[in-house]
């Protein structure tokens, strides 16, 4: 496939988009069965209870009932849903600080607006637990928002493991000093880049309205669904630029490598592209902006928003990455990514998974 996507088909027929890009090293040096059962994925949120709480929370102060729960099988916005219908309120009164993926065993913070319903909250902790186990629980003032918790613990096994052990040991040791490249992973562009499709048909100018109120219809923060939808084409945009310009970047070998013209002193960075583009300057700016350019349709969706530039790592780099070997074909991998980081990304880079919950979703 092409380095560029310069197709110009009608945005209705869908694009050819690319949604596999370089390696860190070219090539994997191993392949293995992904999510075999939920019991091989399992993620836990890191979210400190006391940082929930506040400097003065003492565990029953505030009007959120925040719980942590056990879920296997069931996706973070559907919990949401049945909890708020639970409670018999609005699903808007539910919040978390991050989706979980479904095809996994997950430990998760929600937070339900419950002003003045403390007494009642160990019968309504005991509802939910019929449907969920309750890990633990506490009041906070204020509601969980998108992004609060401060990354995500995986245990993950890969099963079917094909290729030399030694090789496998020496990319994971690799892995675990330098990280891979920091791509977004393909689902948040939707099948076969369908959330892209629907980024060309926006309006730019209907992201700048703000919302009027809550009303039927109408979810979390006051936004409609399809408001809703419009923010998470946008976002794919975005997402799918920023993967261009790092492709770019592992292409010329410079992407653990400050360019002139970085605009984060502490980190190496890649665009996540507003109105003006980007924030590098010089030599990082050009390579920015040419690697846009060759998307000339997803760029103009950012010339009318208000949206400001912003950085991302390029760089994905695990905290504690610890393997061990279940048998010749069985490995399981421990390892912390930050917020908005992705495991699929990271393990990638070595393995060339197969995806076994998706080929049971098309079966």
């Amino acid at each position: 496939m092409n380095d560029t996507q310069n197709d110009t088909t009608d945005p209705a027929q869908g694009h050819n988009w690319r949604l596999q890009w370089p390696l860190s090293t070219g090539k994997c040096v191993a392949s293995a069965d992904f999510k075999h059962g939920t019991d091989d994925f399992q993620v836990s949120e890191v979210l400190d209870k006391a940082s929930i709480q506040g400097e003065n929370g003492s565990g029953n102060a505030g009007e959120h009932l925040c719980l942590r729960l056990q879920k296997t099988g069931d996706n973070t916005e559907y919990v949401a849903r049945e909890l708020a219908a639970m409670a018999d309120f609005r699903p808007f009164d539910v919040s978390f600080c991050g989706l979980k993926d479904r095809h996994a065993v997950t430990w998760q913070w929600f937070s339900l607006y419950r002003p003045g319903q403390n007494d009642s909250d160990a019968d309504f902790i005991a509802r939910v637990s019929e449907y969920w186990p309750v890990i633990d629980s506490c009041r906070s003032a204020s509601k969980l928002r998108r992004g609060d918790h401060s990354g995500n613990g995986f245990r993950i096994i890969l099963r079917n493991v094909d290729g030399d052990r030694a090789a496998i040991d020496q990319a994971l040791e690799r892995l675990a000093e330098s990280g891979a490249p920091n791509y977004f992973g393909p689902q948040r562009f939707g099948h076969n880049g369908a959330n892209l499709d629907h980024a060309l048909l926006l309006n730019p100018r209907s992201l700048n309205r703000p919302a009027k109120g809550r009303s039927k219809g109408r979810g979390r923060g006051g936004r409609s669904s399809q408001d809703s939808k419009n923010v998470l084409y946008f976002s794919a945009a975005r997402s799918w630029l920023f993967n261009e310009v790092l492709a770019a970047r592992v292409n010329n070998g410079s992407w653990c490598q400050p360019m002139a013209g970085e605009p984060d002193e502490q980190r190496v960075t890649g665009p996540l592209w507003g109105d003006g583009g980007t924030r590098a300057t010089g030599e990082q700016e050009q390579l920015e902006r040419s690697a846009v350019a060759a998307n000339p349709q997803l760029a103009a969706l950012f010339a009318s928003t208000r949206m400001q530039p912003e950085r991302r790592p390029l760089q994905l780099v695990p905290q504690n990455l610890n393997w061990e070997w279940q048998d010749s074909t069985t490995l399981a991998i421990e390892f912390t990514l930050g917020a908005g980081q992705y495991a699929t990304t990271l393990l990638a880079d070595v393995f060339a998974l197969q995806d076994l919950a998706l080929s049971r979703l098309t079966e």
